[in-house]
């Protein structure tokens, strides 16, 4: 959070979320417990993703995932892995069990997988679960499709924030349609002026990050481009900067382009004239 920016909230009344990051970063694909703790205080990120279906056993006194999440972290369980609408439901309620709602178990970052190749979510299957877990409590994050109608029906069924992917998930590959990431952005605000557009899934580099911050975006969710870096914890930093300066930019509003060039210092004064 910058001096003049606000924080990130989503939900109402007694279930608003506040964060002061606007990134938030998962769990998934790092090479030991240490490396992602490290990772993830230098990200400077205030919630931390984790895919409930997926965190590995251990034995007792064995060091677990939950040991590696710093404390004042809030944790958003998602239920990554799940194909139909009432897996979705299931493993978002034994997420609530399991955490708790201090810590985030009313949080979920809902994804009904419709396809297992591309992991692009099952659109309408994401509104169904959507509308279900909202109705059962949940605040609800859904993972979606770059698709401006679906995201106002995800609203309209009680999401609590939107989050289009800019790529295939772990693909790296940056923002392929930066066109409809602008108009789901027109769309939601002008009809939602309160509910958060978040950028999930395929960002590669800080760029990619500052761009979608840039564009007007209220955060950034990524776990592979960090987790698979050369040095993950250096891109932890980098891209906790690259968000930091694409909402720096959003707020500060950029020059306006022109198809010719300005003399950047006065004309008046020379000592010689043309």
């Amino acid at each position: 959070m910058t001096l003049n920016d606000t924080p990130l909230v989503f939900g109402c009344n007694d279930d608003r979320v506040s964060l002061k990051s606007r990134l938030i970063v998962g769990t998934g694909k790092y090479a030991s417990l240490d490396e992602t703790e490290d990772c993830l205080r230098r990200s400077g990120a205030d919630m931390v993703t984790v895919a409930i279906r997926r965190v590995p056993k251990t034995a007792p006194g064995e060091r677990s995932l939950w040991d590696a999440i710093p404390s004042d972290m809030l944790i958003l369980p998602n239920t990554a892995g799940c194909y139909t609408v009432d897996d979705c439901v299931r493993t978002a309620h034994l997420a609530r069990e399991l955490i708790g709602d201090a810590r985030g178990g009313r949080l979920v970052k809902v994804e009904v997988i419709g396809e297992e190749k591309t992991l692009f979510p099952d659109v309408a299957a994401t509104i169904a679960a959507t509308e279900r877990l909202a109705k059962d409590g949940f605040i609800c994050l859904p993972y979606v499709t770059d698709d401006p109608v679906a995201c106002l029906r995800l609203v309209d069924v009680g999401a609590a924030a939107v989050m289009p992917l800019a790529a295939p998930i772990g693909s790296g590959l940056g923002v392929r349609n930066p066109h409809n990431l602008s108009i789901i952005l027109e769309l939601v605000k002008a009809r939602h002026p309160d509910i958060p557009v978040i950028v999930d899934a395929g960002v590669g580099v800080p760029s990619d990050a500052a761009f979608v911050m840039e564009m007007g975006a209220d955060g950034v969710l990524m776990n592979t481009a960090i987790a698979l870096a050369k040095h993950p914890a250096m891109m932890a930093e980098a891209m906790r900067d690259g968000v930091r300066a694409g909402r720096m930019a959003h707020l500060a509003g950029r020059m306006p382009m022109k198809r010719y060039a300005t003399a950047s210092s006065p004309l008046e004064g020379l000592f010689t004239a043309r």
